[in-house]
């Protein structure tokens, strides 16, 4: 798979995504592996954001991502294990 220039560029984490991280108890330092080991991505129903597939403590997990063109940018809106709702 090729992945797209953005998947190159600094995170950037929203505050929805910090309140997730806490009610899911992951942390920055897992998220970020779980995006080194990401395996594919796709359109998300919003468009410019992008569903990052992954895995997490045994489990496949979604990240969801929106490049930031203008500030060349890759926010990280949420993260959860697939099958639940953002």
């Amino acid at each position: 798979m090729t992945w797209p220039d953005w998947w190159e560029w600094e995170l950037e984490f929203t505050p929805h995504l910090e309140k997730r991280m806490e009610d899911r108890d992951f942390n920055e330092v897992e998220l970020r592996g779980m995006l080194e080991i990401a395996g594919a991505f796709r359109a998300d129903t919003v468009p410019g954001r992008w569903v990052v597939e992954t895995r997490h403590r045994g489990g496949d997990w979604e990240v969801i991502v929106e490049p930031d063109e203008s500030e060349k940018l890759l926010v990280v809106v949420t993260a959860y294990p697939s099958g639940e709702t953002a």
